[in-house]
């Protein structure tokens, strides 16, 4: 058996003398001195945009985004699905059956790819899951999506015998957009659309489906030679009710080719990468536009995040022909109501504390008045930094997502919670936190009624 010996210690090369402490020191400064130049160079080259200064970004913003992409593959807890729950309550903890609207409430939860359907008393009268794994093919714009652990579903909308249709997208990644999928009443997958859907969709009376996506772009835009390369431009793009890919329509190219170029001009730095931020699409309706000023039937109402901006576009003619900013910020889901205001979710326009910096609030487009607002209050405060949700009911209720707290609520004009239902899921270290929930809809009686004859059939 042979026994570990001590480095044997290398010898001088003959006629070689040692380095002294001085030709040490020198050395040491000249690579400090070559590192401070390399260091300094890059910086310049990056900040001017000449080469290899685009190179090193983009290596540096893509290394960021593969950490942090195996960061939320580690912990989900740590992802943007879950946060610390505010409270013990499980399901529904308010319900005045007196001044609440009756019906049935559809909802999507980010601890798992499911949508639900619940009485007013929360209880589970339906339920679609189906994992993105079971979706996903080869074909998918998204080729390595993230586990189902961190797949969910963004959206849902209902048919009335049963089918879902529903947007899935996966935290920790970008594009965060994996898909539209429609599934029948039994989970089972009719037809997919598996390019990088994200945040909204709608449905228009002829069935055509109008559908943001988004995609990484890494051509520079002369007219916008702010903006970064790469970046993530959205688009609408419109579907056949049977998922097939009729039109697509760059924003970015709409909005810079509008009146309202300026709103691109005029974003924050951080958002060089992402300028418009596009979350929400509405197809305006004929009784929608009787009352509403500034669009017509079929155009679109849509939501640019950054911009903190609203805006009509017209999908045949691919214009941007209105469009606001107002006194909100990081707004989600802006809606036009009966008597032609709009009613959104202002997600970080309040900083009056301590009902938190959320709100929603409704508005006269043509004055830009403030006709109603809902705060929180200082036990129940109101927070949600991104998503969030609204809806004005038949009764003048208003129902609210609010997707931080996992919470809905339904509040009336004077601002007082007739009804409120809280994620009754927990997870994460000591079952401290709670999931999103994404978006609440209420379905009111006489549509619920054919609803769940459809879909509750065994």
């Amino acid at each position: 058996m042979t026994q570990d010996r001590p480095p044997v210690p290398a010898k001088r090369s003959p006629g070689r003398r040692s380095a002294s402490g001085a030709d040490k020191l020198l050395f040491a400064a000249f690579i400090l001195a070559v590192a401070t130049i390399l260091f300094v160079g890059g910086s310049l080259a990056t900040a001017v945009g000449v080469t290899p200064g685009p190179q090193i970004t983009r290596a540096y913003e893509g290394g960021k985004a593969y950490y942090a992409k195996l960061f939320h593959h580690d912990d989900v807890f740590a992802s943007d699905l879950w946060h610390p729950a505010r409270t013990d309550k499980l399901g529904v903890s308010i319900n005045d059956a007196e001044r609440a609207s009756n019906g049935v409430t559809l909802y999507t939860s980010g601890h798992e790819p499911s949508a639900y359907l619940i009485s007013m008393d929360g209880e589970v009268l339906h339920k679609w899951h189906r994992p993105f794994s079971d979706v996903w093919t080869e074909g998918a714009t998204v080729r390595r999506p993230q586990p189902d652990t961190h797949v969910y579903m963004r959206k849902a909308l209902a048919d009335r015998n049963g089918d879902l249709i529903v947007i899935y997208e996966g935290a920790g990644d970008t594009p965060y957009g994996y898909g539209l999928v429609k599934l029948d009443k039994d989970s089972n997958v009719i037809w997919s659309y598996l390019k990088s859907a994200h945040h909204d969709f709608d449905v228009a009376p002829d069935g055509r489906i109008y559908l943001l996506t988004h995609e990484i772009i890494d051509a520079p835009l002369p007219q916008m030679n702010h903006l970064a390369s790469p970046r993530l431009e959205d688009f609408v793009v419109v579907l056949s009710p049977d998922g097939e890919e009729l039109q697509k329509i760059p924003l970015l190219e709409v909005v810079d080719e509008s009146d309202y170029r300026q709103l691109v001009w005029e974003i924050s730095s951080f958002a060089l990468a992402d300028p418009l931020h596009t979350n929400s699409v509405h197809v305006i309706t004929e009784k929608e536009a009787e009352r509403f000023a500034f669009g017509r039937a079929g155009q679109l109402l849509v939501s640019f995040r950054e911009p903190s901006a609203i805006g009509v576009v017209d999908p045949g003619e691919g214009t941007l022909v209105w469009a606001a900013r107002g006194y909100w910020a990081g707004q989600h889901d802006p809606h036009i109501l009966e008597n032609g205001n709009i009613l959104l979710f202002d997600n970080r326009g309040n900083f009056r504390k301590p009902e938190g910096r959320s709100r929603v609030i409704e508005f006269n487009p043509e004055t830009m008045e403030l006709v109603w607002q809902y705060t929180g209050t200082a036990d129940s405060p109101l927070e949600s930094d991104i998503r969030s949700y609204t809806q004005r009911l038949q009764n003048g209720n208003t129902l609210i997502t609010e997707s931080n707290g996992g919470r809905i609520l339904e509040v009336n004009a004077d601002g007082e919670t007739v009804w409120e239902y809280t994620n009754p899921v927990r997870g994460g270290p000591d079952d401290g936190r709670i999931p999103i929930i994404c978006k609440a809809l209420r379905l009111e009686p006489q549509v619920a009624a054919a609803f769940l004859n459809a879909s509750l059939e065994t």
